[in-house]
């Protein structure tokens, strides 16, 4: 035998690793069934947390729209003697009403189905409104911004 080769090992040395071996990957195995089971219920968990949070804030959005749809139709009152305008306040009123009625009675699955429908029917129409969401609230935060602490304009600089 030479300096550079590894004494082989005899049948019972080969039986006893491979079967450490396989012992090992059994452990190992099941520790990933494991960890896997436990991220599953933790994900179902989490989800049917957030669900329930959904449901209880869907009630007081649904109070929200109807409070709003009895101030416009109130407002319409103003307007008896144009009875256009008042019809396009009572038919507002009457959209939100049923705004209000929908969000209530409707699950929060239902509303993630419907939006995903809509997005596979107008993607174009997902992408301009996402683009112009985007535009909208870079433009609110650039205009709250704070104002430069030193004008780079200042005349006293020599």
């Amino acid at each position: 035998m030479t300096a550079h080769q590894s004494p082989s090992p005899s049948g019972a040395e080969s039986v006893t690793q491979t079967a450490d071996w396989k012992a090992l990957r059994g452990d190992v195995e099941g520790i990933a069934d494991v960890a896997a089971e436990r991220g599953r219920s933790f994900v179902d968990a989490a989800r049917a947390h957030a669900t329930d949070y959904v449901d209880q804030r869907k009630g007081d959005a649904a109070r929200s729209v109807t409070d709003l749809a009895k101030s416009v139709r109130e407002s319409s009152k103003t307007f008896e003697a144009q009875p256009n305008i008042r019809a396009f306040f009572d038919s507002a009123a009457d959209g939100l009403e049923h705004l209000g009625t929908s969000i209530e009675t409707r699950s929060f699955s239902e509303f993630y189905e419907d939006a995903e429908a809509f997005a596979r029917r107008a993607p174009v129409a997902v992408a301009v409104a996402t683009f112009l969401t985007g535009f909208v609230v870079a433009r609110f935060i650039k205009s709250t911004s704070a104002p430069p602490l030193t004008d780079p304009y200042d005349d006293r600089r020599l």
